[in-house]
């Protein structure tokens, strides 16, 4: 999200005016419930920058990594605010992480610069959404069916034997 996104989000049907999204949210839906992913039925975005700043930070602790798929629930399953420092206290301690600590780094954006770099190498690397899966010359944007991830692999052990 941009940093100019309200901190209430924007309701979806602003974001995409004059479109019908009912077709859109079920293709998601099928999508992730195919890849064996619970999603809820969000009627917002919020502005991701401080999750991903958590996130950074998360990961250099034991038990860190288990912030991602805390932060995907919050946001996907659950349509929690993940633009909210209070609600990312509450997804830090859920984690095992000390939520004064996580309140802090987000309050001082202490991984700011370390967020500024992985979008700047993201943007070199031509990503344009999430999930994104590359190796060598190959980028499979988007949660896509599990065939075309097979198909990526094949790809891939092609080009390593060539």
């Amino acid at each position: 999200m941009h940093p100019e996104t309200p901190e209430d989000g924007i309701i979806l049907e602003e974001l995409f005016p004059g479109r019908d999204l009912t077709p859109i949210k079920k293709r998601m839906q099928e999508l992730m419930g195919e890849a064996g992913l619970p999603y809820g039925d969000r009627s917002r975005t919020y502005n991701s920058r401080l999750a991903q700043e958590l996130s950074a930070w998360a990961v250099h602790h034991p038990g860190g990594e288990a912030i991602h798929n805390l932060l995907y629930k919050a946001y996907f399953v659950e349509g929690i605010n993940i633009g909210k420092i209070d609600e990312l206290m509450k997804i830090a301690q859920t984690a095992g992480l000390d939520p004064d600590s996580a309140k802090n780094i987000l309050e001082t954006r202490k991984f700011k610069s370390d967020v500024d770099r992985d979008w700047q190498h993201s943007r070199r690397m031509g990503i344009t959404g999430v999930p994104t899966t590359c190796s060598e010359d190959l980028t499979l944007v988007g949660c896509r069916p599990y065939e075309e991830y097979e198909q990526f692999v094949n790809d891939l052990i092609k080009l390593k034997k060539s």
